[in-house]
């Protein structure tokens, strides 16, 4: 009998149909069309509808990834939700999903590493599955950034949009799936992207609301200088531990955090010659979204294919890192994603 390993079976993703262009961000944040254009290589983003939370675009995501990968939710053993911006403190938004899904007999839970999430989340399928080969699991990246921005602050108003990408993880034939991450956290660095209130430190009060506390901040600066000093070694790590170079990647699919980030972030890498999807000239950064909504598209587009050696690269608040090494076996024909 062959040996079992784990990959991804099939993906989703889920846009809000609301496109909010860089004419309407500039007025708000006091710069120009051509300002965000030229130091983001981001065009426009999707912001989630007033009735619209964390949870309704990631059970949107998911059932576009169940669909796909041809697999009931009763099949699911594991909903893992990846989030930074869930639709409360409590209950977990994975519970909601679940409930919204009917897959009631599937283990829940959240995961906050911000825009490595879906990575961390991967690995933890990954583990729960081989453990348990007999079921599947559905890891969802999902935030709306929309509800905690600051609009007047240009360094992250700019940026970032709405959205949702999930993943099946279940057993594949050897020798395809996944073959190794590497995770890494630095809190010395955690002050580098943050939300000071609404926890048990800074509890909401007047005055936390006042000083515009519970918005999004992040050193737009001290980001790039950490993710282009670590990032590289990261990848470069996990290539070589499989046996692989950079010039042997098929596909790279890179946190869609800033164009002009990206860029350079392939060059030093030398990921290069990878085929690189580009989602954030359309849907701006969105966070634990950003990686899976990014492989969909590599997904459904036939940018990606059966066998192709596929590197996956998550990095934001924390400072957090995750990178997955894998050998697509999902199925590779263009499928239409519900809407």
């Amino acid at each position: 009998m062959a040996k079992q390993s784990t990959g991804i079976l099939g993906t989703g993703s889920y846009l809000p149909k609301e496109e909010v262009a860089n004419e309407e961000v500039a007025a708000k944040a006091g710069v120009t069309a051509e300002w965000i254009q030229r130091k983001t290589q981001i065009s426009s983003r999707r912001y989630a509808a007033p009735d619209e939370a964390t949870s309704d675009l990631a059970v949107r995501a998911a059932r576009n990834a169940l669909s796909q990968a041809r697999v009931d939710v009763s099949q699911i053993g594991y909903i893992i939700v990846a989030t930074s911006t869930g639709d409360s403190p409590q209950p977990p938004t994975s519970y909601l999903v679940q409930d919204s899904l009917g897959g009631h007999g599937a283990a829940c839970f959240d995961i906050n590493v911000v825009c490595s999430g879906f990575v961390y989340g991967l690995a933890l399928a990954h583990s729960l599955v081989m453990l348990r080969p007999d079921t599947c699991a559905l890891v969802v990246g999902a935030d709306v950034y929309s509800r905690i921005l600051d609009v007047t602050d240009r360094r992250t108003a700019v940026l970032f949009g709405d959205g949702a990408g999930a993943a099946v993880v279940g057993p594949v034939p050897e020798r395809s799936g996944i073959i190794g991450f590497d995770l890494s956290s630095d809190g010395a660095a955690s002050q580098l992207i943050r939300v000071r209130a609404g926890g048990s430190r800074l509890p909401a009060s007047h005055e936390t609301v006042a000083a515009g506390d519970h918005y999004f901040r992040m050193d737009g600066r001290g980001v790039t200088n950490y993710v282009m000093e670590h990032v590289p070694h990261v990848l470069r790590g996990l290539l070589g531990r499989a046996g692989f170079g950079p010039h042997q990647v098929d596909v790279f699919v890179p946190h869609q955090a800033n164009g002009v980030l990206l860029t350079e972030l392939i060059q030093r890498s030398g990921l290069s010659g990878a085929r690189t999807p580009r989602t954030l000239e359309r849907y701006g950064n969105v966070g634990s979204a950003s990686v899976p909504v990014a492989l969909d598209e590599a997904n459904r587009s036939g940018l990606v294919k059966d066998g192709d050696l596929v590197l996956l690269a998550g990095f934001g608040g924390g400072m957090s890192i995750g990178a997955c090494l894998l050998h697509w076996s999902a199925p590779t024909v263009p499928v239409s994603r519900e809407a």
